[in-house]
């Protein structure tokens, strides 16, 4: 997963619950150097009787965000969301670095 992009990560979900696998899995793709240096993380853990959705949602370095539901998705299929957004943003500063 190409995670150089991000700016700020929400993630909240319920760690008992089907989309913790997803969420935890995201949570760990986060390199160490960019959690402490350039990307701004926060977690939110919900109790089983809690109202509020899970979610992730992820602010890229061009202010675009995107919210995906862990519980809807794969970890696979929620790094390729990201990944497709983040290689249109790669591709974007190759050209302007020519």
């Amino acid at each position: 997963m190409i995670t150089k992009y991000f700016t700020k990560i929400f993630v909240r979900f319920n760690p008992f619950g089907p989309e913790a696998k997803t969420a935890r899995l995201f949570l760990c793709a986060i390199p160490p150097r960019q959690r402490a240096i350039s990307t701004k993380l926060t977690n939110e853990l919900l109790t089983a009787n809690s109202q509020k959705t899970p979610l992730i949602k992820v602010v890229f370095k061009d202010k675009t965000e995107m919210e995906l539901d862990p519980a809807g998705l794969s970890f696979g299929e929620l790094s390729s969301h990201l990944d497709r957004y983040s290689r249109k943003l790669q591709l974007k500063e190759n050209i302007e670095s020519q």
